[in-house]
């Protein structure tokens, strides 16, 4: 009888790359880690060079890969940072340092993009894809790829460059309602030669190389699986997976994400949509979140009071807690100031009426999309650090009057090793 077949799934984070294997159940077997250095830093300019992105997963696989004998790692999919592009040969080498998801240098080309790119694009901004692209092609025009993240590390086990997938192509002005590169690229100064074959994350981009392979201890039959990026890895991780699924991440930030039949982009209101499967994946960000409670509280006053807070009874507070004035979404205003007063006399209220601020915006956030066309909520799993809250779950249910399940998986690493599996069973089913 063969080996049980396993699938990885590699994370390329800013702080390190992550490796998650999975069994065909689901279930998670092993995983393994690896830091990266710090990208470096200049003003406005974000950097890394690639090939710390590929020891480091390379790393990861042979690690993996020795721990799981005589398990045989089946296929590999991998995520990125959206938005981290660079430019290659037609060898694959790199050209230059990759600019990273949040190098804001690129401020001439994004005003070039803005001039042509429909409001609903995704490419819009000094940090898309389509911006640093752009402003490398003029530094290097004797690139052959526009390569992401996630399909460089990819390419580089398999020796097929010129390959992409649509989450990560967005950025970069695919149309993935009609699945293809528009038209208005052309009148961009960038040679359209550059731009990736898009497929649907779960695809094959084909078996890893003979030699790469034997390097990294793998079986010569292991598939490499398009990818996606590293938000939309996360999402997949927590099992979200019907109409009307979402995920809110209860981190530093507010971010919304729900399954929809139909996508939904309205700049206006912060909100953009991926293909993912048969499905869209509509969201937005607010700036609120718990960066604002770490404005007024330090972790140890957080944790005494939480246990104390009542959520069943209402503190008559309507906040809009943001950490300084400019929101993105539902409300995408850059005037908007934040409202928190009046302040309670005790922190406790003070407390518990901003955690009832945070989950109104996410209410706003899902009525919003949902009155664009999106689908509305009919369960919502969350991550982050404050689905851990048990009180604040019991009133953002209240607020949502839908149903709130603390997501068990949350590692885009994981994610993605659910994508190999999917892409891995398609190909031989």
């Amino acid at each position: 009888m063969p080996a049980e077949v396993v699938f990885l799934g590699i994370d390329i984070g800013t702080s390190g790359v992550r490796g998650c294997v999975i069994n065909a159940d689901g279930k998670e077997l092993s995983s393994y880690r690896v830091t990266l250095p710090n990208p470096k830093i200049n003003g406005t300019s974000i950097e890394q060079e690639p090939a710390i992105w590929k020891r480091a997963s390379d790393e990861v696989i042979k690690q993996l890969a020795k721990q799981l004998q005589p398990l045989s790692i089946a296929a590999i999919a991998i995520d990125g940072t959206s938005g981290t592009v660079l430019l290659c040969d037609d060898t694959g080498s790199p050209l230059s340092p990759a600019l990273m998801y949040n190098d804001q240098r690129c401020t001439t080309e994004a005003k070039q993009i803005a001039q042509i790119a429909p409001a609903e694009c995704g490419a819009h901004g000094a940090s898309s894809s389509l911006a640093k692209a752009l402003y490398l092609s003029r530094h290097h025009p004797e690139a052959q790829h526009i390569c992401h993240q996630a399909d460089w590390i990819a390419a580089t086990l398999t020796g097929k460059y010129g390959f992409s997938d649509e989450n990560n192509c967005l950025k970069l002005g695919y149309d993935s309602v009609e699945l293809t590169w528009p038209d208005w690229l052309n009148r961009l100064d960038i040679e359209r030669k550059l731009f990736p074959n898009v497929v649907a994350p779960g695809s094959s981009f084909g078996s890893i190389r003979p030699e790469v392979a034997e390097q990294l201890g793998l079986s010569k039959n292991c598939q490499v699986i398009a990818g996606t990026t590293d938000s939309i890895a996360a999402f997949i991780a927590t099992g979200a997976n019907q109409t009307g699924d979402a995920v809110t991440s209860l981190g530093s930030t507010l971010v919304l994400k729900i399954i929809s039949d139909k996508p939904v982009f309205d700049a206006k209101s912060g909100i953009y949509s991926h293909r993912l499967g048969k499905h869209w994946l509509a969201g937005g960000a607010s700036n609120s979140g718990g960066c604002v409670l770490k404005q007024h509280f330090n972790q140890q006053q957080l944790d005494t009071m939480t246990p104390l807070l009542k959520p069943g009874e209402k503190t008559g507070l309507n906040y809009y807690p943001l950490p300084a004035t400019g929101e993105r979404f539902p409300r995408n205003d850059a005037s908007l100031k934040p409202q928190m007063e009046p302040r309670p006399d005790d922190d406790l209220s003070f407390f518990q009426a901003i955690l009832e601020g945070i989950a109104n915006i996410e209410a706003e956030g899902y009525q919003q999309m949902a009155k664009l066309g999106a689908s509305a909520p009919q369960r919502i799993f969350t991550a982050g650090g404050g689905s851990h809250n048990p009180a604040w779950r019991k009133i953002r249910e209240r607020t949502l009057n839908t149903s709130v399940i603390i997501a068990e998986q949350t590692e885009a690493s994981y994610g993605s090793a659910l994508l190999a599996k999917q892409g891995y069973l398609g190909t031989t089913s």
